[in-house]
C-alpha cells in the first residue's frame, strides 16, 4: 500500500523530511478495524513528533492521525462496525500513523463519519474536536448546556484547530462568554465567525484589552498554543479559584503564578485514553458520535480551511511548513490518493 513516511528528523525544507514509500497491508486483530483512508488532516504534533522521534535505522515512522474512509475488515472481537461502514477518528500516537491507504485503529476511539460532510470536511475534525471537548467539558468542568454562565472563557490561539472547534462548543453548548485571541485581521474574523463574544490580539497586553470590553469575570482559560509566552499574564486577569488549562508543551511553566488565587491547572491530551487503555476509552466513540449529530444537525461546523490536494510526501511537506510558520488557519485537509 501506499504511505507516506520519515527515516531521520530533518528540517521540512529537505525533501527527505517526508517520503513516499510503499508499505505492508496491516491486518486487523481483536477490537481492531481497518480503514481505507479517503482524507487526512494535518496537526501540530505530526511536525512536533516528525522533529523529536526518529525511527529505528532502516525504518520509516507514519505520522498522521486524523483520518475518514470507509471500513474494509474487521477485528474478531469488534462490534461496533462493520466493514462498510464511512468513519472518522484521530487514531493513537502508539501506533503507525493516518498516512497510509490503509490504517488500523481500535473501534472504541472512533466514529460514524457525519453524513452531512465530505470524507474531507470530516477529516478536518476528530483530533481537534476530542481535544477541546475533553479540555472543556472534561477538564475544565464547563456545565453543558445554555443556561447563563457569568464567567469567561479565555482561548488563546483561537483561529487554531482546537480554537476553531472550542469556540463552537463552548459559544453553541454553554452559557459562558468567549473571549478569543488571534493576532491577524483575517484570523480574527475567523474566530468572530466561529462564534466568539470578542477578540484580542494576543500580541498586545492582553489586561488593557480585557479591562475595556467589561466582560465578566475570567474563569475558565484555555491555552493552546505558546503558554509559556502568556501565561503570567493570563494569571494576572484571571479569577480567584478559577480554572487554567493547556495543551501545548511550554519550555517554561510556574505553577506558582496561579497560587495567590488558588487557580488550579489542567492539561489535556487527547491520547490519555488510548495510550493508557483506559476504562472510559470507549468514551471518544460516542464523544465523536456527538459531534457528528451535531454536525448533521448545524448546530457545528466543520473547520476546515484549506485543501492541499492528494495524500502525497511533497504536499505533506507543504501542509508542515504551514503549520510550523504559526500562520495556519482552521485545519490543512489532503484528500484521495
Amino acid at each position: 500500500m501506499k504511505a507516506v513516511g520519515y527515516q531521520k528528523s530533518l528540517p521540512i525544507e529537505d525533501r527527505e523530511a517526508l517520503v513516499d514509500f510503499e508499505a505492508a497491508k496491516p491486518e486487523p486483530r481483536g477490537h481492531d478495524i481497518r480503514v481505507a483512508v479517503k482524507a487526512i488532516s494535518a496537526n501540530p504534533v505530526h511536525y512536533k513528533v516528525r522533529k523529536r522521534a526518529a525511527p529505528p535505522a532502516g525504518e520509516f515512522k507514519i505520522l498522521g492521525f486524523d483520518a475518514c474512509g470507509v471500513i474494509d475488515a474487521v477485528g474478531p472481537d469488534v462490534s461496533l462496525f462493520k466493514p462498510g461502514d464511512e468513519v472518522f477518528y484521530a487514531g493513537s500516537i502508539l501506533r503507525p500513523g493516518t498516512n497510509s491507504e490503509f490504517h488500523l485503529v481500535d473501534e472504541r476511539i472512533v466514529g460514524n463519519k457525519p453524513k452531512s460532510l465530505s470524507y474531507a470536511q470530516a477529516a478536518a475534525l476528530p483530533l481537534t474536536s476530542i481535544t477541546a471537548w475533553e479540555l472543556l467539558f472534561d477538564r475544565l468542568g464547563a456545565v453543558p448546556g445554555k443556561s447563563l454562565d457569568p464567567r469567561t472563557l479565555l482561548i488563546t490561539g483561537g483561529a487554531g484547530g482546537v480554537g476553531s472547534i472550542l469556540i463552537q462548543l463552548a459559544r453553541r453548548l454553554t452559557g459562558l462568554t468567549v473571549l478569543a485571541t488571534a493576532a491577524r485581521p483575517e484570523s480574527q474574523r475567523w474566530c468572530l465567525e466561529l462564534g466568539a463574544h470578542a477578540v484580542i490580539d494576543h500580541n498586545q497586553p492582553l489586561k488593557e484589552q480585557i479591562d475595556k470590553l467589561k466582560l465578566p469575570p475570567i474563569g475558565l482559560v484555555a491555552s493552546l498554543t505558546y503558554t509559556d509566552r502568556h501565561y503570567k499574564a493570563i494569571a494576572e486577569v484571571m479569577a480567584p479559584q478559577s480554572r487554567f488549562g493547556l495543551i501545548d508543551d511550554p519550555p517554561e511553566f510556574n505553577v506558582g503564578a496561579f497560587k495567590g488565587k488558588a487557580i488550579s491547572i489542567h492539561w489535556e491530551s487527547m491520547f490519555t485514553r488510548s495510550s493508557f487503555q483506559t476504562s472510559d476509552m470507549i468514551g471518544q466513540h460516542h464523544l465523536l458520535d456527538d459531534v457528528a449529530d451535531l454536525i448533521d444537525k448545524g448546530v457545528l461546523r466543520t473547520t476546515m480551511d484549506q485543501g492541499f490536494g492528494t495524500i502525497n510526501a511533497a504536499n505533506l511537506r507543504r501542509a508542515h511548513a504551514l503549520l510550523e510558520s504559526g500562520k495556519s488557519r482552521g485545519k490543512i485537509v489532503l484528500e484521495g490518493w
